[in-house]
């Protein structure tokens, strides 16, 4: 298929976003990809080729995922998309049901982050989608367990209860923390003080917003709340992490292109039995 006309700069940009998805060839169960504006591929690792029935890695150039993958499939990843274009905030940890590359559906985790040139133009998104084979063959995930998910990462604004999210994914309490450890190497509480905390985290860095303001707007019981968490989990105060934000952000998205890393701050989180769910 033949690619359609796209910005120069992110033509200027092609070579690289493509030299960047070869380094992810060698790696079967992780799929990179850039898309534009309108969720076109333009580029794909090796890992796209065989789950998407395509003999190259440039068949897939230009098309959307409604081309490639199973309609249910490529309506989530579509509007996952728009969400993260709409909201310009990095969408982590997203329970995807995939095509493995053996033509078979599975389970993935699949992080996004929006694609800018330096000049601060929105030219597209990053994605990055990891297998999770084993838990997809131990029977570990399913609708209802990703439904609770996506609940929490749609709702952690509000206050969640554990009874909410077993109804939700039809687990007990003990099995629901079980498996969040398995798939998130977090219990539910954690999770979803992470989900708070990066929301919160984005919040601070790129907007002008009162610290109170985010704390409530991303579920916290109070600002003070937010300050324990965030030196817990970076070692750092709420207003200390905003003025070490380089010169520039101030509201506005970062003037350069991202690219999806995953962050070490929340790869752990200790519980602390004063920060409410």
């Amino acid at each position: 298929m033949l690619m359609q006309a796209q910005p120069s700069h992110l033509i200027s940009e092609l070579a690289a976003v493509r030299a960047m998805a070869a380094l992810f060839d060698h790696l079967p169960d992780v799929v990179f990809a850039v898309k534009d504006l309108d969720s076109r591929y333009l580029t794909v690792s090796e890992g796209c080729v065989g789950r998407c029935a395509l003999r190259h890695r440039w068949q897939a150039e230009g098309r959307t995922a409604h081309e490639l993958f199973p309609s249910a499939m490529a309506n989530r990843y579509r509007d996952q998309d728009l969400a993260l274009f709409a909201e310009q905030r990095p969408l982590r940890n997203r329970l995807d049901l995939t095509v493995y590359p053996d033509g078979s559906p599975g389970w993935c985790l699949t992080s996004k982050q929006s694609l800018y040139h330096p000049d601060g133009q929105l030219l597209g998104l990053v994605c990055i989608s990891k297998d999770l084979a084993e838990l997809t063959r131990e029977k570990l995930l399913d609708e209802r367990f990703a439904a609770c998910v996506d609940h929490i990462q749609a709702h952690y604004h509000r206050p969640l209860r554990l009874e909410e999210l077993c109804d939700l994914s039809g687990l007990s309490i003990g099995q629901l923390d079980r498996r969040m450890k398995r798939v998130f190497q977090a219990c539910a509480g954690e999770f979803i003080r992470r989900t708070r905390m990066e929301a919160a985290c984005h919040a601070i860095v790129h907007s002008s917003c009162s610290l109170a303001d985010i704390a409530a707007s991303c579920g916290f019981s109070d600002q003070s709340a937010l300050t324990r968490l965030c030196r817990q989990m970076l070692g750092l105060s709420p207003r200390q992490l905003r003025l070490r934000t380089p010169a520039g952000y101030g509201g506005q998205p970062p003037r350069a292109i991202l690219v999806f890393a995953p962050s070490k701050a929340t790869e752990h989180i200790a519980q602390h039995k004063d920060i409410p769910l």
